[in-house]
């Protein structure tokens, strides 16, 4: 309910039920494509067009007696926000390249914008707005309005003129969170802080929206399923210039889970999606145990979709049933993927998969992948730089319990760096457990035979081992998280270890963590770590493939691949037996599309045992991000900050994904 408190300025405040627009579609006289850019011919212009957002307005049907008109806005005294927001609310504005069908087109556009402008005046706190808008100098609802139209389309283009004086902006007064069935406050209602309420400050009238999203979310969260708000009162006092505001608000009952039913779930065997439900009848209910549900369902390969409908009413108990309604993925894909680096190669690699070999959400993935070092290898300098990878990766899910899963890697590759040039056959066999949504452990047997060529000649090795990793991850995104942590760890014992023989040990940890400034993420500092060890061994008898190695993209960037890690005497690298790392970044999105990362690395591999931070290495650069619908295109151009004279003078950086 909203009211005015006196009868002259009821007009502007009566249409603040209009802040619906805010965040609902516009009635359909709105609801016309903006823009009529006409799509041009010609092969190039037709694959400039798939990025046109108008292509669809300028295929369609020319408008019958298309009514051209022409607009000028005028906003009294606004600053450019104001503005914007006038600008961007007009259907007169955004269509004007769309002409209306005849008079009545135009009047009903122009009829619709007084109600959207008002809309953007109330979205930043303006309720005494005066708007006027005029066709050919007259007003819409003039007597003879579509006589004079047809009279001034004979002279060109009708003038379209909006004239918007904004008025004060108002503050919050009283605002108070009642309850909907008693008109009491509600005692364990969010404080008016938390709801961006506070009296004094700016009335937006999108702060009120988000208040009651915000106080049905909390209710919700503190387990009651059927939170909502039943009605606002909203008076604004023109004397004042403030605005009070009292939501009523119904909590509903407090309600633990009930019974889970699934449904669409044939293409998996009987039971899979029962089994990782995981939430036993009577737990208290909570939208985020629901949201982390479909979060773990979703990491299944085979599973497109899941939707958890919620029952409109409690079971007897005081229980809530809950449908899991999943879809399911086309069980087969094939691709292919490219990386370039100016200082670490480029690859080009083609897969195929299965997202559901058996039909227990089993997967399996076939890679055949080139690869060139775009350069001649130091520590052999006669040696091919292509190289090769073909790998295959299999994942049976539940084998044990729900929890565990069956995980094996296999490869036959030549690998072409600045250090060695490998030749080998590995396998990587385990079982991983997931204790939770966050922390896993895999424990595996990791089997290699590869012949080595570096300095000292051709080699060959065999190595044994069994690696312990732990995952925590709490982000909220793989490719472009903005808040969280994600740590892991490994601690890998040799039985072999080249000839070294039984008895050294790799370990070795990252950590990295995200921090959003602002509501709409659109700045996300963030910042890693990262640093292992061979311990039991000394640097000539670990293999030179199981060395440490700092530079390039994927650790110190504007340095060549490798290139901060011990040398020879002749200057060639060779590794070490330990390594730290640590960047910094800033993402900054300028659009919804386009955005910046400056950022600053560091790091070095030594052949201490443990790092000893001598002749450590810095980076600074900055990176182009272009957000696609599954995740930032990444271009990252570096620049060495204290190179030594082998050090290049720059690197550039394509990938999919952000840094780390």
């Amino acid at each position: 309910m909203y009211r005015a408190s006196n009868e002259k300025q009821s007009r502007s405040l009566l249409a603040l039920s209009a802040v619906a627009l805010i965040a609902a579609p516009l009635p359909a006289i709105a609801q016309e494509s903006a823009g009529a850019a006409t799509e041009q011919p010609g092969l190039f212009n037709s694959l400039l067009n798939l990025f046109n957002p108008q292509r669809t307005a300028g295929s369609e049907a020319p408008t019958i007696d298309a009514l051209p008109y022409s607009v000028d806005i005028e906003v009294r005294g606004g600053d450019r926000d104001l503005r914007n927001a006038v600008t961007d609310a007009s259907n007169l504005e955004s269509l004007k390249n769309r002409p209306p069908s005849g008079a009545a087109g135009l009047v009903r556009r122009a009829r619709a914008d007084e109600g959207n402008i008002n809309a953007a005046l109330y979205s930043l706190g303006h309720y005494a707005g005066v708007i006027r808008i005029t066709l050919a100098g007259n007003a819409p609802d003039a007597p003879n309005i579509f006589d004079l139209l047809e009279a001034a389309r004979k002279r060109g283009p009708v003038p379209v003129r909006i004239d918007v004086d904004p008025g004060p902006v108002f503050t919050f007064g009283k605002v108070q969170i009642l309850d909907a069935a008693t008109h009491r406050p509600l005692a364990d209602a969010p404080s008016l802080d938390v709801l961006n309420l506070q009296p004094g400050e700016p009335a937006l009238a999108s702060a009120i929206v988000r208040a009651e999203s915000v106080l049905v979310d909390h209710w919700r969260r503190s387990g009651h399923p059927f939170a909502r708000v039943v009605d606002k009162d909203v008076v604004a006092d023109h004397a004042t210039r403030k605005l009070d505001v009292a939501i009523l608000v119904s909590p509903g009952p407090v309600a633990t889970f009930g019974r889970f039913t699934v449904e669409g779930a044939d293409f998996l065997t009987p039971g899979f999606i029962e089994e990782r439900v995981e939430i036993a009848p009577g737990t208290p209910y909570s939208p985020e145990v629901l949201n982390r549900l479909r979060r773990r369902l979703l990491k299944y390969e085979a599973i497109a979709g899941v939707r958890l409908v919620e029952a409109d009413h409690l079971a007897p108990d005081g229980s809530l049933p809950i449908t899991i309604e999943v879809t399911a993925r086309k069980p087969r894909y094939v691709g292919f993927s490219a990386t370039y680096s100016s200082t670490d190669g480029s690859a080009i690699n083609a897969y195929w998969g299965h997202r559901n070999l058996f039909g227990g959400g089993e997967t399996l993935r076939l890679d055949s992948q080139v690869s060139w070092f775009g350069q001649k290898p130091e520590a052999v300098p006669d040696a091919d730089p292509f190289g090769y990878r073909l790998a295959a990766s299999f994942m049976k899910p539940g084998i044990y319990t729900a929890q565990d899963d069956l995980i094996a890697q296999a490869a036959v590759f030549r690998e072409v760096t600045n250090a060695y040039v490998n030749e080998a056959i590995t396998l990587l066999a385990g079982v991983r457990h997931r204790f939770n949504d966050q922390l896993s452990m895999q424990v595996s047997i990791d089997l290699e035979e590869s012949q080595v060529e570096d300095t000292t000649g051709t080699h060959d090795y065999f190595i044994a081992g069994v690696p312990i990793d732990v995952n925590y991850d709490s982000t909220d995104n793989d490719l472009d998280p903005s808040r969280g942590w994600r740590i892991s760890g490994t601690v890998e014992p040799f039985a072999y270890l080249g000839d070294s023989g039984g008895g050294p040990a790799m370990l070795k940890g990252s950590a990295s963590t995200y921090y959003a400034l602002d509501e709409r993420k659109r700045y996300i500092l963030a910042g890693r770590v990262a640093a292992g060890s061979v311990l039991g061994a000394s640097l000539d008898d670990i293999p030179p493939q199981r060395r440490f190695y700092v530079g390039g993209g994927g650790s110190l960037r504007g340095y060549d691949y490798q290139s901060a890690s011990p040398r020879n005497a002749d200057g060639v690298i060779i590794g070490g037996r330990s390594f730290f790392e640590a960047s910094v970044e800033a993402r900054i999105r300028i659009t919804d599309t386009i955005g910046v990362v400056p950022f600053l690395d560091m790091g070095s591999a030594f052949t201490s045992e443990l790092p000893d931070f001598d002749e450590m290495k810095y980076s600074a650069g900055i990176g182009l991000r272009y957000y696609t619908a599954i995740g930032p295109l990444r271009v990252d151009l570096a620049f060495p900050l204290n190179p030594s004279p082998e050090d290049g003078t720059y690197g550039i950086y394509v990938s999919l994904g952000q840094s780390f």
